[in-house]
């Protein structure tokens, strides 16, 4: 192969690793973090702050004694207490035997038990306080959709007959009136699957009723990366006039359609700028999670809807942006949730399960649509990472918090020989897990 058929190759290889690279390490800056000055607040002593394992590469040591360090590879990260024996927290009895009651409290080991509880909790609380505040910065940044909702564009599509225009307010859709976003919601459910709608709307301070396309036509709003609408050629801005030769001119109706398909090579009809070309796409088969946290087996060409038009949008106050992010964060742990108990219990393909390399891949492929799509899968990961590191196996955070449950229950923590088996134990567990995900992200399809 020449130079020039690998360059850009190797360019997207170092762009995706880049981006994997620098989410990773925010997230996990923030966990260790929240480890570092809860303990700080606690009165444990961190004798080594580490973004990175292996050769350290620059270091500094603050007023507190703590050494603050990047190491060579940037795959993680640690924060080494006094009385540790190792960046997992492993205690140093020999260390720890020759210290006094003052220096054994600053230690981990010797620090009373809300003091550990706090520091341990303190580095998944972190992540998900850092989903909460981008999701809140997001929402407070780009605002939120006005109710009754007004029409700031109108997108292309293949008809110009229709009588809505920019500026409009919507007051009803087929007679059935919007107010709000749930009067919104229950309207749009009720809409029939017709060619045209008619759309109340305010203008020019009085109200008209319009003739326009439905409300979801079969545009296309966004081309997920990776998948295979993108490797086929379709673009956002593409309306899709068919599909397997079946007319659609409604976005929910290619769903049961590309579902039928099963995966086989299909012909598509789209629309682009006046021209009307053709396409042929595989769709792939994922679990889908549904509102209600249960998931849905379909087969998906990798794109997603809108409306007709872009909304306008209003800003939000500082407040309700919190909410906002709070439940959009809390949405992502009882999601991840469900997903595994649906792939324990075999309702869903363990395929769901992504490793280092697809979230890699991931990484890239959102840093590439923008800043924006970037950060928000950075807080989308830190609520994933701050749940994972509560699953209650040793060696994770949440390991030790039933450790510390335990010695809250019996009054005394486990023997040094208990500990170490059930670290052991655990880390095997931890690496087998590692060894499925990364499996997953080679030969699932």
């Amino acid at each position: 192969m020449e130079l020039a058929g690998i360059l850009p190759q190797f360019g997207n290889f170092a762009f995706t690793i880049a981006a994997f690279v620098v989410a990773l390490s925010v997230i996990v800056a923030i966990h260790e973090y929240g480890h570092y000055i809860v303990g700080r607040w606690s009165g444990i002593h961190a004798e080594v702050f580490s973004l990175g394992f292996g050769p350290v590469v620059w270091s500094r040591h603050d007023k507190h004694g703590t050494k603050w360090q990047l190491a060579a590879l940037p795959f993680g990260g640690y924060v080494k207490f006094l009385g540790d024996s190792s960046a997992a927290s492993g205690k140093d009895g020999e260390m720890i035997s020759s210290l006094s009651d003052a220096e054994l409290r600053r230690t981990m080991h010797g620090a009373p038990l809300w003091a550990r509880f706090a520091t341990v909790l303190a580095g998944p609380v972190f992540n998900f306080i850092l989903s909460i505040i981008v999701f809140a910065g997001l929402a407070l940044a780009t605002g939120v959709a006005s109710y009754p909702p007004v029409i700031e564009t109108v997108h292309q599509l293949p008809s110009d007959e229709y009588g809505v225009r920019a500026g409009d307010r919507l007051i009803a859709i087929n007679g059935m009136d919007i107010t709000n976003v749930d009067d919104f919601s229950k309207v749009a459910e009720a809409l029939p699957d017709t060619r045209t709608l008619d759309y109340t709307v305010e203008r020019d301070g009085g109200q008209t009723t319009v003739v326009g396309p439905p409300l979801s036509p079969p545009r296309v709003g966004h081309v997920t990366p990776g998948w295979a609408a993108e490797a086929a050629g379709l673009l956002e801005g593409d309306v899709i006039l068919s599909v397997g030769g079946q007319e659609v001119f409604e976005f929910g109706q290619m769903i049961p359609i590309i579902n039928g398909t099963k995966g086989a090579a299909t012909n598509y009809s789209i629309w682009r700028n006046g021209e009307i070309i053709g396409i042929t796409i595989a769709a792939q088969k994922r679990d889908l999670p549904k509102a209600d946290n249960s998931f849905d087996t379909r087969y998906i060409i990798g794109i997603s809807g809108g409306m007709f038009y872009t909304p306008a949008v209003e800003s939000i106050g500082l407040g309700k942006a919190v909410v906002a992010g709070g439940e959009r964060t809390w949405g992502i742990i009882t999601q991840s949730l469900s997903g595994l108990y649906h792939m324990i219990t075999g309702s869903i393909s363990s395929c769901n399960m992504s490793g280092p390399i697809g979230i890699a891949k991931v990484s890239g492929q959102m840093a590439s649509q923008g800043v924006e799509s970037f950060i928000f899968f950075i807080a989308l990961l830190s609520a994933a990472v701050g749940l994972l590191n509560l699953f209650p196996i040793p060696v994770l955070d949440g390991g030790h918090l039933v450790f510390f449950a335990y010695e809250a229950i019996t009054g005394k923590p486990p023997s040094d020989k208990a500990l170490r088996i059930m670290m052991t134990t655990g880390l095997a567990l931890i690496l087998s897990l590692m060894v499925f995900a990364v499996s997953n992200d080679l030969f699932c399809p």
